[in-house]
C-alpha cells in the first residue's frame, strides 16, 4: 500500500494505537523465533510451523475485535493466539508439552485452543477448524447477540469441500462470521497456483454471494481496514466476507523445511515487504515515534518473551499417570 493509502486506512488511531500494532508485531516476530530456537534445540517436538512473515494478518484483524469474538486457527496460529490474548508461557509451555502448558501439555501444536480468549483453535485436518468457526457464528445468532466468529485459514483449505459447505451454510443463514485466508502462495511444498484452479481465490466467496476482497497481507493497516469493514458489517447482521491476505512465509513449511522449492527472487521481493521493519519506518516517517521509542518497544518484548521462556522451562513434564487423566470418567 502506499504511504497515501497507508496514512488514510490508519487515519481512526492515535499514534499510542498505531505504535501497539508496531508492538504486537515483535511480539509475535520474537515469539517466533524463540519457538525456532527451542525446536531446533530438540525442545520442541514434533513439526513446528512458524507465521514469520504473515504477522501483519493475526495483529491487523485481531486488533478490532472484541474479547467476547470468537477465532479459530490453524496449524500456523502461534501469531493468532498471542493476538487474541493467550499468555505467552502458557503457548510455549504447550508446545514444549508441558503439564502447565496452555492445554496441559496434551495439545500440542495441531489442536491449540483457549476458552478463556475464545479462541475455539485448530485441528490436525486441514480446513477442520473452519466449521467450528461457523458453528460458533451460529451460535451468536440464535442467542441474539452481536459476537463475530472469524476464520483463519491457509490457501490448502481453498481445494477442501468442507469449505463450500460451510460458505453455503454462511450465505443462506447471514451468519456473523468472516472467512480469512491467508495466502503465503504455498501449500506445504507445493505453489498453490499449480493445484489452484479458478482466475481469483475469491470467486471461492463469491460464488455463494459473499462480498469477497483481496487484501495486503504484508501490510497490517489494510489488514485492519478490511477487519474494520468485515467485522461491522457481521455485526449489522449483513451476513458473511470472504477475505484473501497476500502474504507470505519467511520460513519453510515447518522449521526444518530447506524451502528448495522456492526461487531465490522471489523470497527477496517479499522480504523486501517485511511487515515489522516497513510498519516500523512508517511509523518514524510520519511522526508516529521515534528510533529510541521503537528501540525501547523491541528491548521490551524482548525481555517479555526470555520471562515467558523461564517460565515455561520451567513447567514440569508429564508424568506417565498423566495419561488417563480428562481421558476417562473417575
Amino acid at each position: 500500500m502506499a504511504a497515501r493509502k497507508k496514512k488514510e486506512a490508519g487515519a481512526d488511531l492515535d499514534a499510542e494505537a498505531l505504535v501497539d500494532l508496531y508492538r504486537m508485531l515483535v511480539r509475535i516476530r520474537v515469539f517466533e523465533e524463540a519457538v525456532r530456537r527451542y525446536h531446533v534445540a530438540g525442545k520442541a517436538p514434533g513439526l513446528v510451523h512458524l507465521c514469520t512473515g504473515q504477522e501483519a494478518v493475526p495483529t491487523g484483524f485481531i486488533s478490532v475485535l472484541r474479547p467476547d469474538d470468537y477465532i479459530t486457527i490453524y496449524h500456523r496460529g502461534h501469531g493468532h493466539c498471542i493476538a487474541k490474548g493467550t499468555a505467552m508461557d502458557a503457548l510455549l509451555g504447550e508446545l514444549l508439552h508441558r503439564r502447565e502448558g496452555l492445554n496441559l501439555g496434551r495439545a500440542g501444536e495441531p489442536h491449540l485452543n483457549d476458552a478463556a480468549t475464545n479462541n475455539i483453535g485448530s485441528t490436525g485436518i486441514v480446513g477442520g477448524s473452519v466449521p467450528l468457526a461457523v458453528g460458533a457464528a451460529l451460535s451468536a445468532k440464535l442467542r441474539g447477540t452481536d459476537q463475530v466468529s472469524v476464520s483463519f485459514f491457509g490457501d490448502g483449505v481453498l481445494n477442501q469441500g468442507v469449505l463450500f459447505e460451510v460458505l453455503n451454510m454462511a450465505a443462506i443463514w447471514s451468519l456473523p462470521i468472516v472467512f480469512v485466508c491467508e495466502d503465503n502462495r504455498y501449500g506445504e511444498f507445493t505453489e498453490g497456483a499449480k493445484v489452484t484452479a479458478g482466475k481469483s481465490y475469491t470467486d471461492r466467496g463469491a460464488v455463494f454471494g459473499i462480498p469477497s476482497e483481496i487484501v495486503d497481507g504484508m501490510d497490517v493497516l489494510a489488514v485492519r481496514e478490511a477487519a474494520v469493514k468485515s467485522t461491522e458489517r457481521a455485526r449489522r447482521g449483513e451476513g458473511p466476507s470472504f477475505l484473501v491476505m497476500e502474504t507470505y512465509r519467511f520460513t519453510g513449511h515447518h522449521v526444518s523445511d530447506k524451502q528448495e522449492y522456492k526461487k531465490s527472487e522471489e523470497m527477496k521481493e517479499w522480504e523486501a515487504r517485511d511487515p515489522v521493519p516497513n510498519f516500523r519506518q512508517w511509523l518514524i516517517e510520519q511522526g508516529h515515534a521515534n528510533e529510541a521509542a521503537l528501540d525501547a518497544i523491541d528491548a521490551e518484548i524482548d525481555t517479555e518473551v526470555d520471562e515467558a521462556a523461564k517460565s515455561a522451562d520451567a513447567m514440569a513434564e508429564p508424568k506417565a499417570e498423566d495419561l488417563e487423566a480428562y481421558v476417562y470418567a473417575s
